[in-house]
């Protein structure tokens, strides 16, 4: 099977900020907004070379988005960032109403999602952005899954007209989609081919994946990994592609199973070919405080719960 390397552990965060700041070069609408978080969400660089397009709002993030969607009109892109879980659930009214209600080109972007934000603990996680933002009617939903492809994203995202909501983390994690490579919103990245088994990942869980059917290969069993780094608008052709040569698939991402990727791979499932599914995400829970690794192995997201989903799943076919 092909293998990935991994060049180094890198934030994904700190690929954002890469990306924005090489937008404040080439883009000259694109204007940064921040919710006293400049430093987590690597927008420093951006404020030092661009500080009249740079607006440091405080904490009040209700007012961010409703200062962002303003200068939509006069043909800004605004983008937003603090923390995913006040990006989404602190300022979902002001998100509805003033942006995705009436379209406007704003950039949702947003740090230390999911429970890898680690010892902060459950007040400052979120496990249910996804759900929440992909709801939206005409709103975009992205999750990368590394450093690389988070810079790409954030890149792509500026071109694209409509609001988006860009996902990101915090911990650095494997970096090893190809540097400076192509990002189409809305179209999977299969990483593997397979015959047994199709691993469907996003973010954080994309290397996991890969390591699992790493080892599920030795033991003789054939995994096809899908990378799903935009959840809505999902490539539904890729997925029942590869689970109509496969018979079953298995769901992976760092968010609660309820509202998250698994539910939109099992509508399209349901809708035109039905097969057993398995899931690996937060079972209907909160967060805690502690390291983002033990978290993920506490709350089963790792390689080894993708393999064990993958022989469950294999047994239902």
């Amino acid at each position: 099977m092909k293998t990935y390397i991994n060049s180094g552990n890198k934030d994904t965060r700190s690929g954002f900020g890469a990306g924005l700041t090489e937008l404040g070069k080439s883009n000259e609408n694109v204007v940064a907004l921040c919710a006293d978080l400049t430093g987590s969400l690597k927008m420093d660089e951006f404020k030092a070379n661009h500080p009249e397009r740079f607006f440091q709002v405080g904490i009040a993030e209700a007012n961010m988005i409703g200062i962002a969607a303003g200068m939509t009109v006069g043909g800004k892109i605004p983008f937003t960032g603090t923390f995913a879980n006040f990006s989404t659930g602190r300022v979902y009214d002001q998100i509805r109403q003033s942006v995705a209600y009436s379209g406007k080109n704003v950039k949702i972007c947003a740090s230390h999602a999911g429970i890898t934000l680690g010892e902060d603990g459950a007040t400052h996680q979120i496990l249910e952005d996804i759900g929440l933002m992909k709801m939206l009617p005409g709103m975009t939903v992205i999750n990368t899954c590394d450093y690389n492809q988070t810079k790409a994203a954030t890149l792509a995202i500026a071109e694209h007209k409509g609001p988006v909501y860009l996902r990101f983390g915090r911990p650095k994690v494997p970096n090893f989609t190809p540097e400076n490579g192509e990002f189409k919103i809305g179209k999977a990245v299969q990483l593997t081919d397979g015959n047994d088994v199709t691993i469907v990942a996003t973010g954080h869980l994309v290397w996991e994946a890969l390591e699992a059917a790493r080892a599920l290969n030795e033991e003789g069993i054939s995994a096809e990994v899908i990378n799903i780094h935009t959840i809505k608008p999902l490539d539904e052709d890729a997925i029942l592609k590869s689970v109509e040569k496969t018979g079953c698939v298995v769901t992976a991402e760092e968010h609660n199973y309820y509202g998250g990727l698994g539910e939109s791979v099992a509508r399209i499932l349901t809708q035109h070919n039905p097969k057993p599914q398995e899931f690996v995400a937060t079972n209907d829970t909160f967060g805690e405080s502690g390291t983002p690794a033990q978290l993920m192995d506490k709350y089963g997201l790792n390689s080894e719960a993708i393999k064990k989903a993958v022989k469950t799943v294999l047994n239902r076919k």
